[in-house]
């Protein structure tokens, strides 16, 4: 069973994705939530894009429906379950970040028949720019893919502490 991750935020999702046995992780996608389009494309799109001219320059950008692309990588790389990060303050409060996930987990939740599994996130984008950086990875490099890096690290951290958990459960009782 495939699980994917998710690392949701207001200009960039970045996703990850596990394979079949849980043994390996790898980037998958970042969502932009603006994309750019042509006019061709902007009347292509869905009823349920919003279509807004940025600026000056002529440019049109839609509006990403960031669950639906969530569910379409779902559904094309048969994924079991979801895990989506929730970047919690430092203080293990829920701030306004927090609350916009967990709409997100709750609009998952109701769209999915898989387990949809939040987890904590907290200094993951810090990491996966240190990560980046220490690959010798540009700075634009660095904008592009730490989202999906992110996702990585969120992935990486829930399946080695579900791998922890079940290695407890396996050891012999001491009695």
């Amino acid at each position: 069973m495939r699980v994917l991750a998710v690392d949701y935020g207001t200009r960039a999702t970045g996703l990850a994705i596990s394979d079949e046995l849980q043994l390996t992780v790898r980037p998958l996608a970042t969502i932009r939530s603006l994309a750019r389009s042509s006019a061709k494309s902007l009347a292509k799109s869905s009823d349920s894009s919003t279509v807004r001219r940025a600026g000056t320059s002529g440019d049109r950008r839609a509006k990403v429906d960031v669950t639906a692309e969530i569910l379409r990588y779902v559904a094309d790389y048969e994924v079991g379950e979801l895990v989506v990060g929730l970047p919690l303050n430092m203080d293990g409060t829920h701030g306004e970040a927090a609350r916009r996930v967990d709409r997100l987990i709750e609009s998952l939740r109701g769209a999915v028949d898989i387990p949809v599994i939040a987890v904590d996130e907290r200094l993951t984008s810090r990491e996966a720019d240190q990560l980046l950086r220490a690959s010798g990875a540009t700075e634009r490099e660095r904008r592009v893919k730490s989202d999906e890096y992110a996702a990585v690290i969120i992935l990486e951290d829930f399946l080695a502490s579900r791998q922890r958990r079940q290695d407890l459960r396996d050891l012999p009782d001491s009695e």
